[in-house]
């Protein structure tokens, strides 16, 4: 089988091995697409070497049906179609211990952590399993983990219907946050600086705002009556943006900080204090939150075609982290059995 690994020095290196039998307790999934993303671009980057232990399969956004079944694994079986919410925690520290186990304090982030999805074959335990119904594509399917994270931000923002939210960032996860929120009765304007990506987001009926033709402060105090917005989604990574996101929140609004940010960011604390505002932070998901990430995708509310930039195969993959770094895509897919059916 081919595995892609990320080995240092900016370098993804796809090469042949051999796919092991699942041990106890675990299954092995075929793997038919695994999805790319801003968190990979970090490690492909260098931000996460502390952590990542090379050579490191990585990728934990994915769709496949199951292969095998290890000893002890119940209720699964070959050929069911599945994802995976790639979170291992131990249930024994302060924060598992308070009900917060998808933050555990020992957190197992797989694909990052530990071994990820972008091999033909990938062992994985069989409590991370997520079933698909059998109408949703596995293509589409493929994002569910990016739709959790959107639902899971949505969420602990405290959105309710009829408030007015704004989404810095319209990248994937922005795009995402914005359908989700509005799914959830919120309504939304994205802040976007790419033309290409402002025209797809309009495609799909959301208002959007090029920051430097249009002054975003101005605007949202306008569109709120005076007020500001009641959520304010930091999507984007930018310093700029975190330091002007407190300027577009109401008083007692909430700020939900979404983006990775490697390096500490300024943020203007004597607007938080005069607005009595509430700074939120939105990691990873719990497994309602996956939950309702597939009944979306079933449903059609998540623009999946329109995500979905291209799909390439296993062996282009270094050249799929290129594009997806360089800005020329939504979301690239790996096909990872491109090489066993070509």
């Amino acid at each position: 089988m081919f595995t892609a690994s990320y080995v240092g020095n900016q370098t993804i290196d796809v090469r042949e091995a051999e796919p092991a039998a699942p041990a106890a307790g675990m299954v092995q999934i075929k793997v038919a697409y695994a999805g790319i993303c801003g968190t990979d671009l970090h490690i492909l980057h260098g931000h996460m070497d502390q952590r990542v232990t090379t050579p490191a399969i990585i990728g934990h956004e994915m769709s496949g049906t199951i292969a095998a079944v290890g000893e002890a694994v119940h209720g699964w079986n070959v050929g069911d179609a599945v994802t995976v919410m790639p979170l291992a925690w131990d249930g024994t520290c302060p924060a598992c211990l308070a009900g917060n186990e998808h933050i555990c304090q020992n957190l197992d982030f797989i694909g990052i952590d530990s071994p990820g999805a972008l091999q033909e074959y990938w062992n994985v335990p069989a409590e991370v399993l997520v079933a698909l119904p059998a109408t949703l594509r596995l293509d589409h399917a493929a994002l569910v983990e990016p739709v959790a994270v959107s639902v899971h931000d949505v969420r602990r923002s405290g959105l309710v219907p009829g408030e007015k939210a704004v989404v810095i960032g319209g990248g994937p996860i922005g795009v995402l946050i914005a359908t989700t929120a509005r799914e959830f009765g919120g309504e939304v304007v994205v802040i976007e600086l790419d033309a290409a990506r402002r025209q797809a987001i309009a495609d799909l009926g959301f208002e959007v705002l090029d920051p430097r033709a249009v002054d975003q402060v101005a605007w949202v105090t306008e569109w709120t009556g005076g007020a500001g917005a009641d959520v304010v989604f930091e999507v984007s990574g930018a310093a700029a943006a975190v330091l002007g996101a407190t300027d577009l929140a109401r008083v007692r609004g909430r700020l939900v900080i979404v983006a990775i940010h490697p390096d500490p960011r300024p943020v203007n604390l004597q607007r938080v204090f005069w607005r009595e505002l509430t700074i939120i932070g939105a990691r990873v998901y719990q497994r309602a939150d996956y939950e309702t990430a597939v009944e979306l995708l079933t449903r059609g509310v998540i623009p999946a075609d329109l995500m979905i930039t291209r799909i390439e195969p296993i062996t282009r993959t270094a050249a799929a982290f290129e594009a997806l770094a360089s800005g020329q895509a939504m979301k690239i897919l790996i096909d990872c059995q491109s090489e066993a059916r070509a």
